[in-house]
């Protein structure tokens, strides 16, 4: 532990992503800030179940991730069409590393046995279809990673308890106004204390523990951190529009 620096990846979170994605203009060129491993980018890759409302994995082997949502959440019924997909972190994660995998699972919580089955058939599937990590800091490489998308295809630039490790207020506003200027979908799924404007005008509405999920600056829905739940607050057509 005083080797090792908190880099949890949590597939589960995916859930909470989809029904963002799903209202975006497809095709979707992705890039994750702080993607560790890379499993969230592989969200194409896995199924859903939405309260008995099921997205079927591609693939034999794939895991469900399980995912509350109230009435106003717009389910998807089908997987986001991802073209190209990227990672941005400090330190990336090798899967083909048996101790940097080992510590991957030592960041769920123990007595979380169904999230570490999940967490461990999302690896293997990583494994096989190994996502493009490129190492490199949020603060100064993200534009030059976005120029290599596609340019026919919907850029989204999404991260999820990143933030809170840019200790500057200041660094974290630039990284906003960076993103913006990008000319694509930015989502944040961060505590609301580490965009405190994008989370005033909804503060109020959340849940215990929730982490709130904005797109471009605007506030969408308050989530679970692992993925677990998902509360919707916006209309989805405002809310997702460039």
């Amino acid at each position: 532990m005083l080797a090792r620096s908190t880099q949890t990846n949590e597939p589960g979170r995916c859930a909470t992503l989809l029904p963002i994605l799903a209202l975006f203009p497809q095709p979707l060129a992705l890039i994750e800030v702080g993607a560790s491993a890379g499993l969230c980018l592989l969200l194409d890759f896995y199924g859903y179940d939405y309260g008995g409302r099921l997205i079927s994995p591609p693939r034999r082997g794939a895991p469900v991730f399980p995912c509350a949502v109230d009435g106003q959440t717009p389910v998807p019924t089908a997987l986001p069409q991802i073209v190209w997909r990227a990672g941005l972190d400090l330190d990336p994660i090798d899967l083909a590393d048996p101790e940097r995998i080992a510590w991957l699972e030592t960041l769920v919580w123990p007595e979380q046995s169904d999230r570490l089955a999940r967490l461990r058939a999302a690896i293997e599937i990583a494994k096989a279809s190994p996502p493009r990590i490129v190492a490199g800091d949020l603060r100064r490489d993200l534009a030059s990673l976005a120029a290599e998308a596609p340019k026919d295809a919907t850029l989204v630039i999404f991260h999820t308890a990143v933030l809170a490790y840019v200790a500057s207020a200041a660094e974290r506003s630039e990284f906003a106004r960076s993103a913006r200027s990008l000319r694509n979908f930015w989502v944040a799924n961060e505590a609301p204390q580490i965009f405190p404007d994008i989370a005033e005008p909804v503060i109020e509405t959340r849940p215990p523990g929730g982490f709130l999920m904005s797109v471009n600056g605007e506030p969408v829905a308050w989530a679970d951190p692992h993925g677990a739940w998902l509360r919707w607050i916006a209309d989805p057509p405002t809310a997702c529009r460039v």
